[in-house]
Formats: C-alpha cells, sequence, structure tokens
C-alpha cells in the first residue's frame, strides 16, 4: 500500500527551508550571489512553479509499515561511523516529463525544539528540556541524480544508501542527527534547468513531499522493546532473531541483534 502527496514549496517551512534554498543555490549555482529571488510576486501572491515540477506526484512505499512504526513512535539508530535507517525510505514518482532532468534528495528537520527522554515506567516519550544546539544541516543526494524523469519513473527510487550519525564531524556525507530528537525526513525533486539564466528561476524549479508518518525520534540504542520486536520482524535480515518467545531474549540483547543489520544490510543473519 502507498501513500499519496502532491507537492508543497518549501517556503511552507519556515527557516530551515531558507536554508535548504541556499543549498539548492549553492550545489547547482555556485558563482551566483547569495540574493534568492523571492517566491512572491509584487503583489503577494505565491509564483506558479516550473511546470516539469508541478505535476509531480510522489507515493510512499510500505506505508502500512511506517504507519505500524509510527504508531509506537517511531526510533532510527544513529552512531558515530553511521547507520542506515529502517524501513527504508522509498518512493515511487509520476508526472515528471520524461525528457527532463531531475535531482532527487533527502534532508531531515528537527519537528520542535525539545530533547525526549523514555519513560520505561509508562512506556511513553517525555520532554527532557529544550533542544541542543542544532546539528550542520546537510542534503543526501540520490547516487544516480541527476537523471531523466522516464528512468525515475519506471521503478521505486529506495534511498538505502542514506546514513544517519551523531558525529558533529563526520566527513562521510551521513546526516548528522541529535539523539534523542525528533526529526521529520524531507524529499526534493529539483528540475534541472538546462537555460543559461536558470539561476532567476531555481526557485520555481522544485517541489518537497512530507510524510509525517517518517517521523522519528534518533537515538543511540533502541528505548522501546515494542520497537525492536517490530523491527526484527518486519526486516528480512533480520530472520535469525526471531523467536515464538518474545520474552527469551534479554531486551538489551534484542535491541543489538535489532540493529546489526543496519550496518550489513547485505548479510543475512
Amino acid at each position: 500500500m502507498v501513500l499519496e502527496l502532491h507537492c508543497i514549496s518549501l517556503n511552507s517551512w519556515f527557516l530551515p527551508d531558507f536554508s535548504c534554498e541556499i543549498l539548492f543555490f549553492m550545489y547547482f549555482f555556485p558563482s551566483f550571489p547569495l540574493q534568492f529571488p523571492s517566491c512572491l510576486t509584487a503583489g503577494g501572491a505565491t509564483c506558479a512553479k516550473a511546470p516539469q515540477v508541478t505535476g509531480v506526484t510522489v507515493q510512499l512505499e510500505m506505508h502500512a509499515l511506517w504507519q505500524q512504526f509510527d504508531q509506537l513512535g517511531t526510533e532510527m539508530i544513529v552512531t558515530k561511523a553511521g547507520r542506515r535507517m529502517f524501513p527504508t525510505f522509498q518512493v515511487s514518482i509520476s508526472g515528471m516529463d520524461p525528457a527532463a532532468e531531475y535531482v532527487l534528495l533527502m534532508d531531515f528537520i528537527p519537528v520542535d525544539d525539545k530533547r525526549y527522554r523514555y519513560a520505561f515506567h509508562s512506556s511513553s516519550w517525555l520532554v527532557a528540556g529544550r533542544a541542543d544546539v542544532a546539528a550542520p544541516g546537510r542534503m543526501h543526494f540520490h547516487p544516480d541524480s541527476p537523471a531523466r524523469g522516464s528512468q525515475w519513473m519506471k521503478q521505486m527510487v529506495s534511498f538505502d544508501a542514506l546514513k544517519l550519525t551523531n558525529n558533529l564531524l563526520d566527513d562521510n556525507g551521513h546526516m548528522i542527527l541529535n539523539s534523542m530528537h525528533r526529526y521529520q525526513p524531507r524529499f526534493h525533486v529539483v528540475y534541472v534547468d538546462p537555460r543559461r539564466d536558470s539561476q532567476l528561476h531555481a526557485h520555481r524549479n522544485f517541489c518537497t513531499f512530507s510524510f509525517p508518518e517518517t517521523r522519528f525520534i534518533a537515538v543511540t540504542a533502541y528505548q522501546n522493546h515494542r520497537i525492536t520486536q517490530l523491527k526484527i520482524a518486519s526486516n528480512p535480515f533480520a530472520k535469525g532473531f526471531r523467536t515464538t518467545d518474545p520474552d527469551a531474549c534479554h531486551r538489551k540483547a534484542a535491541m543489538s541483534l535489532a540493529v546489526c543489520w543496519e550496518s550489513n544490510p547485505g548479510i543475512k543473519y
């Protein structure tokens, strides 16, 4: 089952998205001065997006599984070396111009300005204070970018190479997150405009998709044992850790086993 969302503008996200627009410009137009055109006309109306992105529709794959995790409070492991996400962020795309080229990328923004802790006695997340200083903002470009719309649309797009880290000095391109903070993944579609003055239209050449059920709390070890059990049950590379007795393994051991695949997803334990 998949969930369908239509394009929304980055401008609806306040400050974090202004940073994203800067990154878009810096990546595609490194020599262009940082004086960005506004997406508002003189009358205050929102400008139209380029036709190459206005019809783009994105469907979240494994929607039912994402919902199961979301109902429990999704947790994603972060480590110094970097860990892959499970469920993996995968989408199917339609409505692109088959002949146009696009870049696909992801970023993660804080859901709020709070830090959390897990209360084991009540099996719930509680606010533990204000958020830590935000980690450096990064974007993960899909390795097949840029590619024609026809290529993106012919098969599912998977961000299985994306890794999460809590290492502020990471130089491997992993997404830097603060542990015990809640994040919202975002998916961006950027039209590669071939015009020489493309920098003047860059604010019209992208759109953003956000799926609320993919929100998660970054952790260094799973806190909710039900998340551990669901990851073991739904991860095809965790068959060796499944048991008919859910209480057979110590909680901490189960947490360690559940995350092994994220470092080595090709290993069938």
